[in-house]
């Protein structure tokens, strides 16, 4: 690397190892070092990263679903230090975002639907061997979702990198918007863009975790007559309350019948549109009871890789139901914050990096929804 911008002195990663005897997730913080860049990728000085349960999931997964040790995250924000010689959309020092990784080629990136590129999970899910290298020799994959965030410095692909140089005010700012690169990007994408959500629909939006809470804050932007959250934890249920949730039920009830509720709520009609962020089968198959005919059912939550839904196909025809699958949203939406709409700072809590297994823990506790560790 040249001398405008050596090589950092010292880098450190959140490494995932082979899981525990128990099937848990096996983290150690340890100093690292890169390989060189590649002519379309950039180092980025990360100042912090969102910690997302698609983390927790890869970190559990079996040797035989990706290698270990490896580097996961990839909700980062920070700055540009250095840039491959092809790289165009961003220069040294700009403020950027990270998000997935697309080819541009395809025909759905050229349609401006970089999420669902033909080649989303070799690109995203899989991860490249030996991007770091730690004090022991032994080598970890990185390249997860295009960035690895989960390091002090990352090497990322440039079209994993969004510049917002314009969109944030400091670093504060920066640090906050984490998150939007996929939580809440898609929170927010799947009300905004793949439902077209308005205020003709009633929406049903289970598990209120970051991606949930904000499909709330949207489907009030977008001014849906009735907004129902659906939780077993009471202190999530009351913030959907206050972010636009018209009406919110609690699964923690045995005797709740969700399905009945809804229908209830709705005059039998039962909702326009059903996100589900839980991944929970059961949920699922409740969603797609009370979804009301010509409605949307969009699944967002990460099912067992070996789930499958049961669906009548000949009664499932004559409802005119829809059922979607959506990875990820494709907005920015720094200025809502700023107009109030999008108070995503009241679900966030900052962590520094040495207390990274308390965030984890935290948040699989339903104690921090979105937890932030920072740099």
């Amino acid at each position: 690397m040249d001398g405008a911008n050596p090589t950092p002195v010292s880098m450190r990663a959140i490494v995932a190892n082979k899981p525990t005897a128990m099937g848990k997730p096996n983290w150690n913080l340890e100093h690292v070092n890169l390989r060189e860049l590649d002519s379309n990728e950039l180092l980025i000085r990360m100042v912090a990263t969102g910690v997302c349960h698609t983390d927790m999931i890869f970190a559990s997964m079996p040797s035989e679903a990706g290698a270990y040790p490896k580097v996961l995250g990839h909700e980062g924000a920070g700055y540009v230090h250095k840039i491959g010689s092809e790289v165009q959309n961003a220069i040294v020092g700009d403020s950027v975002l990270l998000s997935f990784q697309s080819c541009s080629i395809c025909k759905n990136c050229k349609a401006n639907h970089p999420s669902y590129c033909q080649q989303f999970q070799a690109m995203n899910l899989g991860g490249e061997q030996g991007v770091f290298e730690m004090t022991s020799g032994s080598k970890a994959s990185g390249a997860f979702f295009g960035q690895s965030s989960f390091s002090s410095y990352a090497i990322v692909k440039e079209s994993s990198t969004v510049k917002v140089t314009e969109l944030v005010n400091n670093e504060e700012e920066l640090k906050l918007f984490a998150p939007m690169g996929c939580g809440f990007q898609t929170g927010i994408g799947t009300v905004e863009n793949l439902t077209a959500a308005g205020s003709q629909d009633t929406i049903v939006i289970i598990g209120l975790g970051g991606v949930g809470l904000t499909a709330i804050m949207a489907a009030k932007m977008k001014g849906c007559a009735m907004i129902i959250g659906v939780d077993r934890v009471l202190a999530r249920l009351e913030m959907a309350t206050s972010f636009g949730a018209t009406h919110v039920l609690n699964t923690s009830d045995n005797k709740l019948d969700l399905t009945q509720e809804i229908k209830t709520l709705t005059g039998g009609n039962g909702s326009t549109i059903t996100i589900d962020t839980t991944g929970n089968l059961g949920l699922i198959a409740s969603g797609m009871d009370f979804t009301g005919l010509r409605g949307q059912m969009v699944l967002l939550g990460v099912p067992p890789m070996d789930a499958s839904l049961a669906v009548n196909l000949f009664s499932f025809m004559q409802t005119g139901k829809r059922l979607l699958g959506s990875i990820e949203g494709d907005v920015t939406p720094s200025e809502w914050y700023r107009e109030g709409k999008l108070p995503i700072d009241k679900i966030l809590k900052f962590y520094p990096v040495e207390e990274f297994q308390l965030a984890m823990s935290e948040m699989d506790a339903g104690v921090t929804i979105k937890p932030i560790i920072t740099w």
